[in-house]
């Protein structure tokens, strides 16, 4: 069985206690991946000790000379997309044309993240007093923490890491211990693209190891992707300790379907938002708000399509649907789907393991669709992180709108009309950090702000030239050169 090891100060070491776990393949329960450092408060001290040192001469690097490494680092994401999207694939599930588009995101990021270190653009503004210069800038902050989660493992990361070590930080990196393999094969590529020693490091290991991170005193900043109720809990530590922290947690997101709709392309989007990455995303579309005209017209087209999506080994071509991260996983999702029908909705397709054949070996479950769902149904409100897409009619758009904003959560969301009346209200009125018209709640580009609203997030966003405001701090600056002392704040009138 293959070992892997941590990456600290430029080197790859185990962990100190020697512990390891294992990560097994979720497709295929009897391959074990292999075994990942189980690290602990001892590998967390030095990771931040090197991170630390690191820092006092990575931030001085002019932020151009940051952005070719971090540019390099791009072209060999390019050149092992193919075998990195197999090792991600393998780890935690999703076919290989998701996991080959996941490492796509996170070369559009290294290739913007480096642009970018061109254009950490300061403001300035005229002095109240003559002879004097106002001027601001972007600084880095220092040590950051990066905590992210499994389904995503190259794209997620990549939107914190790379932004944060082209503003100048410096990176103490955790990923999921359900997707080892991603985050060492992330160290691997910024070794080679010629990062130095300490500016980035890479600890596998358990939640616990989490949490050393967050509460470590010289960690200044806190990069978080996760559940709410984890994320809401990073959030009080940092408080406490006022740290700065971006938080990117839950969604129950929705897509509109009006009765102006192009049909088949709403089922597309419908199709692509629910079952895309086993409805693994915090973007996934899990809730259906479909006006009544085409409310039994949609669920039909539905369950024909559903019923013919592909369940399988993401590694296997043909495969649309892979498993669902593990078995635990799997029984939450499904105690789900039997409270839905206990609380009155109506199973139209799936709604059970799959165990026919090779699925068997793996965590697999239908793509399931729930109809007649009501508000105060626990399906329509709560995080279900699976395959499973809660239909809801609407009587108007009105109606679907307030349906849409009756979630505790705000990141995404859309709506299928032809109507451009509608399209503009909808962006208007429904509350989330995302709006799509005429396509499904997910599919975010590497250039534009990310993030969402109440439940979500803490008002950051990641992506686009806004991650920088995480990563950076304002310094300003004021020249007096009129060779006299001129007092403001005093009234000059």
């Amino acid at each position: 069985m293959e070992k892997f090891k941590n990456y600290i100060n430029g080197k790859w070491v185990d962990a100190v206690s020697g512990k390891t776990f294992k990560n097994i393949n979720p497709a295929n329960h009897d391959d074990i991946i292999g075994e990942f450092a189980y690290s602990e408060k001892a590998d967390v001290d030095n990771a931040v000790a090197a991170a630390k040192e690191a820092y006092k001469k990575w931030r001085l690097v002019p932020a151009p000379k940051r952005g070719d490494i971090i540019r390099k680092a791009g072209d060999i994401f390019a050149r092992r997309k193919k075998e990195i999207a197999k090792i991600m694939t393998r780890e935690m599930g999703k076919p290989t044309f998701e996991t080959e588009g996941d490492i796509q995101e996170a070369i559009d990021t290294a290739y913007y993240a480096a642009s970018e270190t061109r254009r950490l653009f300061g403001y300035n503004a005229p002095s109240e007093l003559e002879n004097k210069m106002n001027l601001s800038f972007r600084v880095p902050i220092g040590v950051v923490g990066v905590i992210t989660a499994w389904n995503f493992p190259i794209a997620v990361p990549s939107w914190k890491i790379l932004p944060a070590i082209a503003a100048g930080n410096t990176v103490v990196y955790k990923p999921s211990k359900e997707t080892p393999h991603s985050g060492v094969v992330f160290a691997e590529i910024m070794e080679e693209a010629g990062l130095p020693p300490g500016v980035f490091n890479v600890l596998t290991g358990v939640g616990s190891m989490g949490n050393m991170i967050v509460e470590h005193p010289d960690v200044k900043v806190i990069g978080f992707t996760g559940s709410t109720d984890i994320g809401c809990k990073i959030g009080e530590i940092c408080g406490r300790l006022n740290k700065r922290v971006s938080l990117e947690m839950g969604g129950k997101n929705a897509q509109i379907i009006m009765d102006d709709a192009n049909l088949e392309l709403a089922i597309e989007g419908a199709l692509w938002g629910a079952f895309g990455t086993t409805g693994q995303r915090c973007t996934a579309t899990s809730r259906l708000i479909v006006h009544k005209d085409v409310y039994e017209e949609v669920l039909q087209l539905l369950k024909a399509r559903t019923e013919k999506l592909r369940l399988g080994d993401g590694l296997k071509e043909g495969t649309d649907v892979g498993p669902v991260i593990h078995d635990k996983a799997l029984e939450g999702i499904h105690n789900y789907v039997l409270k839905a029908l206990q609380e009155g909705g109506r199973l139209i397709c799936g709604g059970e393991r799959a165990t026919d054949g090779e699925l068997a070996k793996g965590s697999f479950y239908k793509p399931t669709i729930i109809a007649d769902v009501e508000p105060h149904h626990t399906i329509f409100k709560e995080e279900i992180f699976g395959p499973v897409l809660a239909v809801t009619k609407a009587e108007s758009l009105d109606h679907a709108i307030e349906l849409q904003n009756d979630c505790e959560y705000g990141l995404s969301s859309s709506i299928y009309t032809r109507n451009v009346n509608h399209a503009f209200k909808a962006i208007r009125d429904i509350e989330a950090g995302i709006t799509y018209i005429n396509a499904p709640t997910i599919g975010a580009e590497a250039h534009m702000p990310f993030g969402g609203i109440k439940g979500t997030g803490n008002g950051h966003r990641e992506g686009g030239w806004t991650v920088f405001d995480i990563f950076t701090e304002w310094k300003t600056v004021y020249v007096d050169y009129s060779d006299r002392l001129q007092r403001a704040q005093i009234d000059n009138y």
